[in-house]
């Protein structure tokens, strides 16, 4: 089932790639926008989220990272992905997460996937490289940046980030790697030492400079659980948007996305895991990892 579908992989993935390297670091998105967070492999949750967010290319949507990883259907979630990113290019972006790396991948789950569902491992390598050309931040219209994790000591501006190159494999430490790792902390001012070991925790006063300075109004994020879906940060400066419902299909959560309408008007719709009769459970699903990144 699967072997047969390999080439067909590998000519998306190509031409994926194409789309993507043509994109700037920050890549520019047009009112009305619908944000979301994180999926993480859970594919039947985001055909739900399609359902209640409306159809692409009707809905012009922001995708803020971390596909893989952890769900039982990363392949499928990240190639529909990828299809409609190809398809109709002006009305998807894919940001890149933490979980879009080649050694995160390798203990999450979305390179033993691959390996299961493909007997080898070119399809994993074919996604990875189209990681590296995945941009690292949006802006919808001028005024809300969409990031994975969040700021970084080494980037002020808008600017910086765009100057950054990107077609790696995400570094352990630097701006790019704090892009994608770094997490808001309501009790601290300043910059703090985080303890995923990678990226930085900040407070509300480094997100207010960085809005004030680049002249955006909000920062949304995701990377990290928000049980009712979506939480703000900061008097509302920053919000943390997540869209895997029930993840790790234990947690009990619900799931959100954002829209922002064309008078730049947010708006969240909060919804609950695809019904049961409308999902399946792979053969091959194993434990989930323990420790949630």
């Amino acid at each position: 089932m699967w072997e047969g579908r390999e080439k067909d992989v590998m000519d998306l993935c190509t031409k994926a790639k194409e789309v993507l390297a043509e994109e700037q670091n920050v890549h520019s998105v047009p009112l009305p926008a619908t944000v979301v967070g994180d999926i993480h492999g859970q594919f039947y949750d985001l055909l739900e989220l399609f359902e209640v967010g409306g159809q692409v290319p009707e809905v012009n949507y922001v995708f803020m990272g971390d596909f893989v990883d952890r769900g039982y259907y990363s392949v499928e979630t990240f190639l529909l992905l990828l299809a409609l990113k190809v398809r109709y290019p002006k009305r998807v972006t894919l940001i890149r997460g933490n979980h879009e790396s080649r050694q995160i991948t390798q203990v999450y789950g979305f390179y033993d996937e691959c390996l299961k569902k493909y007997g080898n491992t070119a399809v994993w390598k074919a996604c990875v490289d189209v990681f590296d050309c995945l941009c690292l931040s949006a802006v919808v219209d001028s005024s809300v940046l969409c990031v994975h994790g969040g700021l970084s000591p080494s980037l002020d501006t808008i600017d910086q980030i765009q100057d950054l190159g990107r077609i790696m494999e995400p570094p352990h430490e630097g701006p790019m790697c704090d892009l994608m790792w770094s997490d808001p902390d309501d009790d601290i001012q300043g910059w703090g030492i985080s303890a995923r070991g990678a990226g930085y925790v900040f407070g509300p006063d480094i997100a207010d400079s960085f809005l004030y300075s680049n002249g955006l109004e909000l920062i949304a994020r995701s990377h990290q659980l928000a049980m009712d879906g979506f939480k703000y940060f900061f008097n509302r400066l920053l919000v943390t948007v997540w869209s895997a419902p029930n993840y790790c299909y234990r947690c009990g959560n619900v799931a959100a996305i954002m829209t922002i309408n064309t008078a730049g008007e947010l708006d969240f719709t909060v919804y609950d895991p695809r019904p049961t009769e409308k999902r399946t459970v792979p053969n091959f699903s194993e434990r989930v990892p323990d420790y949630f990144l």
